[in-house]
């Protein structure tokens, strides 16, 4: 056979090769993801990604050093229309907030995967795993926004994952609630958002966590609601509970601390719910989270929250909400968001990353 009708034929075979992966990948990852196991999903989608690259050029990996971690970031086969240092400073912004209310990133080394997705906007929900110190796999349309990446909730919510370890499906309430009751409030110590707009966040989705008829407490009702907020109402308690206890001395904040601290991340699947809690626990001197744990996890257990909110000092006046810093509990609010005592060292970062928009609340 002559050379140049050689080339032509591996050059059509090729091209054949590359259009049979792309029409089929993503039935592949579908079928993959659907017969593995949780702890290996994180490889059939990294596998089904890499099916892409011989035919579709992809942003270049990066390297990202924040406060305590370093995060390895690459991109699946794709584009975006905003800059790539856009996206980057998306990433980082949400690695600082979680540094910031932890004290350092959680774990030393993670990784993360950006899937653009053709021909949409916005950024879906990621997944993250405990497997190899961590791994975020997050969807980002084509046509993300700048403003869409300055506004996103969801890349914090998916780091605070990494600062919990790995739990059953019967406590995946704690893992969720946590990251829901964490990010907003990491994201206000990082003077990312204001205060204000997360407590009426709080106000209004918070009642989205209280039990439903049949509920049978949080490891027998897996509903979403009660998984993401009904775990967040735990958090929240849970909060007060220790800041009452302690005169304000102490919070949540410090009991999770004390679990990162004693190497209870997401790459831990050994550890029992107990163990957490009661290592919680001794960082803050109370019982708080063994015993409300011990209230909520087989009962439905209410919780009064207009009585909650007018003791915080967070009502409702004319459709607008009002703060009130002399109501019983305002003190403690107040420390919920406030600067936390041991913020995060400085790292560089260009410009973009360090502008936030404070004024912006909780989509």
């Amino acid at each position: 056979m002559p050379l140049m009708q050689k080339l032509w034929k591996g050059l059509v075979c090729a091209g054949v090769l590359c259009l049979i992966i792309l029409g089929t990948h993503g039935n592949f990852r579908t079928s993959l993801l659907h017969h593995t196991s949780a702890t290996s999903q994180a490889q059939a989608a990294a596998f089904a990604d890499a099916n892409q690259n011989a035919c579709v050029a992809s942003l270049s990996p990066q390297i990202m050093r924040v406060p305590g971690g370093v995060i390895d970031i690459t991109f699946a086969p794709g584009r975006f229309d905003v800059p790539e240092a856009t996206v980057l400073a998306w990433v980082r912004r949400a690695a600082i907030a979680v540094s910031t209310y932890y004290g350092h990133f959680p774990v030393r080394h993670t990784r993360v995967r950006i899937v653009p997705v053709e021909g949409e906007r916005g950024i879906f929900h990621g997944t993250t795993y405990g497997e190899g110190g961590g791994f975020t796999r997050i969807p980002v349309g084509e046509h993300v926004t700048t403003e869409q990446l300055d506004r996103d909730w969801i890349m914090t919510h998916e780091f605070v994952h990494l600062s919990f370890p790995d739990m059953p499906r019967q406590h995946a309430w704690i893992e969720e609630g946590l990251a829901t009751y964490v990010e907003p409030i990491a994201r206000v110590q990082a003077r990312q958002l204001k205060a204000a707009g997360v407590w009426s966040d709080l106000v209004r989705d918070m009642p989205q966590g209280e039990p439903q008829a049949g509920d049978e407490g949080l490891d027998y009702t897996h509903t979403w609601a009660r998984t993401y907020w009904g775990g967040a109402l735990y958090c929240l308690q849970a909060d007060l509970r220790i800041r009452q206890l302690t005169k304000n001395q102490k919070g949540l904040q410090d009991a999770l601390r004390a679990i990162v601290a004693a190497g209870g991340t997401l790459d831990k699947e050994d550890w029992q719910l107990e163990q957490a809690l009661r290592i919680g626990d001794q960082a803050t001197g109370t019982h708080v989270l063994e015993e409300l744990y011990a209230e909520m996890k087989a009962q439905p257990v209410a919780v009064d929250l207009p009585q909650l909110w007018k003791k915080l000092g967070v009502t409702t006046r004319g459709g607008q909400l009002v703060f009130d810093n002399d109501a019983q509990w305002a003190a403690a609010r107040l420390a919920i968001t406030g600067s936390p005592q041991a913020a995060p060292m400085t790292v560089a970062s260009n410009r973009e990353d360090e502008t936030a928009a404070e004024n912006q609340s909780r989509p």
